[in-house]
This record gives C-alpha cells, structure tokens and sequence, in this order.
C-alpha cells in the first residue's frame, strides 16, 4: 500500500489535540531554580558599572551575573552549517551577556532565584552606569559620513557586507542597458520606471516563548532542554561560547510550539548552560517575556529597494536595478545571507532582455536585531519585484498576468552564480490554472471600468519562486536510522526537527513507502537528543522533505535490504536452523511456497532478489504473493538461538542538488476608501512544488503561509523610536498579526510535476507561502484605487494618507 501521495492523519495530531504532546516546560524538574534576563534602557554605549549590592539581598537570590563576570568569548548565533573555511564562517559577534550596548534592551545581566518574584524584584534593584553614544536606528545614520562603527573589532564601518550581482548577456550596469535599450529600439519605443519600494521590521510570533532549562550532570554533561529549529548547531554554538569540548554538551530538543526563523538562530540556550554551571549544575530555567522576544531576539529584516526598470511599450522587460538595504540591528545573526537571498530572486524572477544589476548592502544599526524569517529575504523581493512589475504594466497599459508570462523565470533555467537549475517547471501552468479558478480575465475586465464611491474593487496578482535548501551555497547534510522492533514494527529516528510543520509525518510516509513497512507501524522520534539522534543541520530552507527526506529513503531501503537479507538466511535454513523455533511451520511453509513459485527445487538457494517487503510482509517479488509476516521475521531476528540479528539502518546524505518551486497568488478585494480597510473577498494560491507527499498537511503549510504574507502586506510592522532605538509596540495589543477573525477563506491548488532531484519527486514548500499574498493585495489595490502602494505593511493609516493625498477622498475638519 502506498504512503507517499496519501492524506495521512498527522502522527503528532492526537497528541497535540489532547495536550499529551510535552514541550520544554512540560518537562521542568521539581525545585528548578528561575533565570530572568536584565536588558539595557539605553540602545548605543557602554556599560561603565552595575551595582548588584542592593539585588542580592532579596531573599530567594541565588546568584548574580552580569557582563563582567562571563567568559571573554565572542560567539556566532545563526543557524547555519557550520563551515571548515574560515572565509564561510559566521560572524562571532557576541557574548552571552554584552557590555558594549548595540540595541536598545541588550543582554547585560541575569538573575538566578529560588522564584520568578525574587528574580523579578532583585531585576528591579540593578543599579546601571551607562557611557552612552548616539542612536542610529536607520541604515542611512548608520551609513552616514562620521557615523560610529559598532564593532570596530571586525568593521571600519557600518556595512556587514556589500554584495553586487549582474545578469545577462554581459556583465551590463543599468545605464549601460538603458543606454543599449535606446539605440536598439528607440527611445520611442521604450518606458522607463524609478520606484523606492519599503518593508518592514517584523517579529515572527510564534505561540511558544523561546523556553530553555539547563543542568550538569554528575559526569559533567551539559544539557540543555530547549525550544530550537537546530538542536545539532545549538550544541556547537554553545560550547564554543563557554568554550568547552562539544561533546560536553548535550541539546533536547521535545516538541515545539512554533519558531518561523526566530529560533534558526542560538539565543539564550548558551547563556542558560552558563546560569547552571555557576549555580553547582543545579537546573535553570530561562524563559523569556513575550516583549522580550519581540524586541530582544530576531526579527525580519527591514529592506529598502531602490529600483530602475526599462520595458518595451510591447511588455519586453529590457534592464532593471536594485539596490537594496537590509537594517540588520545590532548584531550579525545570519548576517548577509538574507539580504543576498534577496537579491538573487530579484535577478532571477525575471529574465531581462538586456540584463540585471542589483547591489545588495547589509548594515549594522540600532535597531533591533534582525535574523531568520520564514522566506529568508524573498518575502521582501517579492513585494519590491511584483510592486515593480504592476508598475510597469499599468504605464504601458499591458495586463498584469500577460507581462508576466511574456517576462518570467523561463523552464530549464539555471542560475549563472550558483547553479541552481529549474528542474520541473510548473510556474506558467500554476498562473494559467490560479488565473482560471479566480475568473482573472472576468474580474479584471469588471474592475477595469471606472468606479466611483467609497468602495472599490480590484484584483490582483503576484508571482514567485524559491529555491529547495541552501546547496551549493553552503553544506547539505543529513542522517537517518531505522530500529527493527520485536514485533516488526520500527522506529524511525531524524536529526531533523519538527516544528509544528508536518515534517514527522512526512517523513513516517518516506519510510513507508521505502521500507515496506506499514505507515501505522512506522514509530518516529519527536524529539531530538543529540546525544543519541542523528547528525542535521536543521529545520530551515524548507530543505527537510527534500534533504532530510533523501536521507529518510536512502535509511528506509537500506534498512528493507537488511530485512530481505535476513529472510533469504530463514527462508534457506528453514527446516535445520529453525526446529527449535515456534514459527518452524510457517517458515517452513514460506520456503516450499517461494520454491513453488519460482519453479525450483528444494535445494536450489532462495536469493533476496526474488523477496520484496510489502505491506509488512516478506513477499515473492514478482507476483507479490506473500510469504512470511515481518513479525515472525522480527521476533526470530531478535530471539534465533542460531542466528539473532538486530536489525537497524543509519545512512548520511550529502545532497549535491537544488531546484526551484513558484507559484502565483491572486487577490480580490473590495477597498472602503474613507477608512481606509480592505476586505479581502476571494484569494487563491497555486504552488508548483513537484509532488506533494501529503496534501492535507500541504494545505495547512498554505494556508499558514497565506495568513502571515496578509499580516506583512496589511498590518505588521515593528515601530522603533528613532531617538532610543526601543521599540513602541513589543506585545500582541499594538503589533498587529491576523487572527481568525481577520484571515478570509483561503483557496489552495497544485501543479504537480515530478522533480527529478526530490527523494519522490517533491520540492520546497514551508516557506514558499508566506511571499505572494501581500504583492497580489497591493496590485488589487492599485487596480481598485489607482494608487501605487510602495510601503508595506499598508495600513489604514497609510491607505487613507494616499487616497487623500490623490484627491480620492475629502479631509473633514471638525469645528
């Protein structure tokens, strides 16, 4: 029976559901001591002194920590593989608390109590002596003549890294392609564009908090039980910031209740091991406020995009520009990976006849750090590319879905940097299909009409793609095991992470469908111990079923080819090797059957390669007759007084390969011009993601995607204040995500092609989601109104600003 392609019930879901299912505080020991975190009330300087005289003596104190008392030890935080060439290392631009100030609410000292009262009031009583220095919570402050370099030990300036990219014909700046534009076709023929499209700062708002607690063992182990995406990097990181062996350090990772990116990053789990170790091993827990992990741990980056078009009044798109900021905060994190990731889709999205130039700057500021966030920078190229191409369109008066079939990423294509190749292509069947089941061509001729009043229509569209992990960029690997159980059932270990995603599911029907053994009876791992599970780098990239998932097959035929070999040994020595065993007959039985067969006499030798594993059961290969259950098999592998073999399988994949997926999204919607509120009526979402091993879980993966992309374009944005660098609006009242009352019906499709690179044909899908919505509301808006909306997220605030500032609505003064 088939796994792959089924709609299985998520095998976390009654666990889940019942609330059986244990995260990090579920598995808190008694009489756990209490960490809490002292951040700075100042964004840019130095602490000169911290007085603990007065904390100390609230009762219930155990110890006090600030940031002269930690190792003099700068450490990376991102989520990445790590690299043997130093050149690909990430920054090591912290320490597990900072005396050097770079954002407002930095980590500077730490509490240990008996109680989370006495921690909290001991926090109180930390007398602070600051050196301050001037706040810049911009890139242009930061990037101004005179402005202070942050980390002066690893920059001069301000800039992290600048990137420039070029793709075409020939290695063409813009004026140089604007300038070949005009003598090829006319400076009649052509139109040019000049926009600055914005983003903003976003928290990730996952539902659980960054939650950690830490012990020594009596053999000195450090383990740490936390809420991470990267359980294996995690224990890396953190022994490089206490500096101690890795082996030392022990990460479990139990179930988590989300991460987005946010915990693609090492945050407090290192500093939470050194609480421990400075309090005699004793567990510390450390969870974090949900203010503080709005303003303290990581953020979408803010990216700015100054942008240059040149189109043929036809719809050719000639040349383009990007020159694009992303406000990195004030610590590295993934650094410039994002803000490069942005870059690529921008050049790649679309195929210029002349050519791309992007520049792509990375900045160090005041602001809140920025790290990981699901998309990984495309989110924000998306809405500067699909804002651009609208633009464009509507000067030349060309159909929105037209222009882009005419222009996009085309079949085949691969990428002249890095190689990244479109393997299967779907992403022109997936608008042809999105545009027919949202009535594009009925829609847009309706709204085209002249409409008046205070609620207009519009509809609008928005294209993308996304690579599937992080090959050849950076390394791809991962490792599975099987375990045969007694009963012949198995349990199925991944270093890979669930995070609330569907990947243990995924992966429960790879195993399946590769082993043979029945879905039901496969038995995987939630948690991760990497003392015991397998090597992963991670759940990031959406690389999991596609990475992670080869290494689950490749574990899965492994594992059968080991099965089948122990049947060949019973099946040829049934009668002598097996008298004193119960199942004597039944085996017996198989090996007359399988001779039958095969037409062979009783002395000829049974080969595995006439033997399959179905269904749970040794059958004869081609017929698929069955011959012996994998039970009997298990429990005489296990218990044979001639011959016990345990049965298991682990295998590394080293994936050499990447693809693209797309997809488009459409959105209709009905814009209330004084209040400036757009009601989405009708929104439809197809993805090219070559095979979809479940469609249920898929869906759910879209449709969580969809919501998120809806809270960037329409209400999300991190508002810091530019004198402070303290952010206004740290909690779930004043920053703005959907909820169930804000998020419409949202319709999913498919185009399924097989990928040649999948484990089955399957490509990325967790992050693709989260891109197109916001791009396709704006061009529903912009049909609608006439407005371009260039800033995101578009509030009412800024909808009512635009419509009033276009004449579309009247100022009411009130006497």
């Amino acid at each position: 029976m088939r796994a792959v392609g089924k709609d299985k019930i998520r095998v976390d879901a009654y666990g889940k559901v019942t609330g059986e299912a244990k995260y990090t505080a579920d598995l808190e020991p008694k009489n756990i001591l209490h960490g809490k975190v002292y951040h700075s009330t100042i964004g840019n300087g130095l602490v000169k002194s911290i007085d603990t005289s007065e904390a100390e003596k609230v009762p219930g104190v155990v110890k006090i920590l600030t940031c002269f008392d930690v190792p003099d030890i700068q450490f990376p935080t991102a989520g990445h593989p790590w690299s043997v060439e130093k050149a690909h290392q990430d920054i090591c631009d912290r320490k597990l608390l900072n005396q050097r100030v770079r954002i407002y609410g930095d980590d500077i000292a730490c509490v240990i109590a008996e109680n989370e009262v006495a921690c909290d009031q001991a926090l109180r009583l930390l007398k602070v002596e600051y050196e301050e220095y001037p706040v810049m919570t911009t890139v242009e402050e930061a990037l101004a003549e005179g402005a202070q370099a942050l980390h002066p030990d690893l920059r001069k300036d301000n800039v992290i890294v600048h990137s420039h990219m070029t793709m075409g014909e020939k290695d063409y700046t813009f004026e140089e392609g604007l300038k070949k534009a005009k003598e090829e076709y006319g400076e009649e023929n052509i139109v040019t564009h000049e926009q600055v499209y914005d983003t903003p700062k976003i928290s990730h708002c996952h539902i659980e908090l960054p939650v950690s607690f830490a012990y020594v063992d009596v053999n000195d182990k450090i383990t740490i039980v936390c809420s991470t995406q990267i359980p294996h990097i995690v224990r890396l990181y953190t022994a490089m910031a206490l500096g101690v062996p890795a082996g030392r350090v022990r990460i479990i990772k139990p179930y988590i209740g989300g991460g987005f990116g946010n915990k693609q990053d090492v945050l407090y789990e290192p500093l939470n091991a050194y609480m421990s170790m400075q309090v005699g091993g004793r567990p510390v827990r450390l969870e974090i406020s949900r203010e503080e992990t709005i303003y303290g741990t990581r953020t979408r980056h803010q990216i700015t995009g100054h942008t240059k078009a040149v189109v043929t009044k036809d719809g050719q798109i000639l040349s383009r520009k990007m020159e694009a900021f992303a406000n990195n905060g004030g610590y590295a994190s993934h650094g410039h990976a994002i803000c490069a990731n942005c870059g690529n889709v921008f050049k790649e999205l679309y195929i210029d006849k002349i050519g791309t130039e992007v520049d792509c700057w990375t900045v160090y500021t005041n602001a809140p750090t920025a790290g990981a966030m699901r998309g990984y920078g495309i989110p924000q190229s998306v809405w500067i590319t699909e804002c651009l191409i609208d633009d464009l369109a509507r000067k030349i008066g060309m159909d929105p879905l037209e222009i882009r079939l005419k222009n996009c990423i085309p079949a085949g294509f691969k990428d002249p940097h890095n190689g990244i190749t479109f393997h299967s292509y779907g992403l022109k069947e997936a608008m042809l299909k999105g545009a027919e089941l949202a009535k594009w061509k009925e829609k847009r001729a309706e709204y085209d009409k002249p409409q008046s009043g205070d609620k207009r229509r519009g509809i609008g569209m928005a294209i993308f793609c996304y690579k599937t992990g992080v090959h050849p960029i950076a390394l791809e690997t991962a490792a599975a095991r099987m375990v045969l159980n007694q009963d012949g059932s198995c349990q199925l270990f991944m270093g890979a992470t669930e995070i609330g995603q569907g990947a243990d599911t995924v992966f429960t029907q790879m195993a399946a469908e590769a082993s043979g053994i029945r879905y039901e009876e496969v038995y995987i791992g939630s948690t991760q111990d990497t003392d015991t599970s397998p090597f992963d780098t991670g759940a990031y990239a959406s690389r999991q079923t596609y990475v992670s998932g080869m290494a689950c097959k490749k574990v899965a035929e492994e594992f059968k080819d080991r099965i089948l070999d122990y049947a060949e040994y019973m099946l040829n020595n049934a009668v002598q090797d097996f008298s004193k065993t119960v199942y004597v007959e039944e085996v017996s039985a198989a090996a007359k059957k399988i001779r039958e067969l095969l037409s062979v006499s009783e002395e000829t030798e049974i080969s595995k390669d006439s033997l399959d594993l179905v269904d749970s059961q040794i059958v004869e290969k081609k017929s698929g007759n069955p011959l012996l259950p994998l039970a009997i098999l298990a429990d005489t592998a296990f218990y044979s007084l001639d011959k016990s073999v345990h049965i298991a399988a682990e295998c590394t994949n080293h994936c050499k390969s990447n693809t693209f997926s797309s997809g488009v999204c459409y959105a209709e919607v009905e814009v209330d011009m004084p209040l400036g509120l757009v009601e989405i009526l009708r929104i439809v979402e197809v993805h090219d993601s070559g095979i979809i091993i479940n469609h249920d879980t898929a869906r759910g993966q879209v449709h969580g995607g969809m919501a998120q992309s809806l809270g960037f374009g329409l209400s999300e944005d991190l508002l810091v204040d530019p004198k402070t660098g303290k952010v206004l609006n740290a909690n779930l009242l004043d920053f703005k995500i959907p909820t169930a009352m804000d998020v419409p019906d949202l319709e999913v499709d498919f185009v399924e092609l097989e990928d040649p690179t999948g484990p089955y044909g399957n490509k990325s899908l967790g992050e693709p989601p989260v891109i197109a919505a916001a791009p396709a509301v704006r061009n529903a808006i912009l049909q609608a109104t006439g407005v371009a909306m260039n800033v995101a997220p578009m509030t009412s605030q800024r909808l009512t600003d635009a419509f009033r500032e276009a004449g579309l609505i009247k100022t009411i003064s009130v006497d």
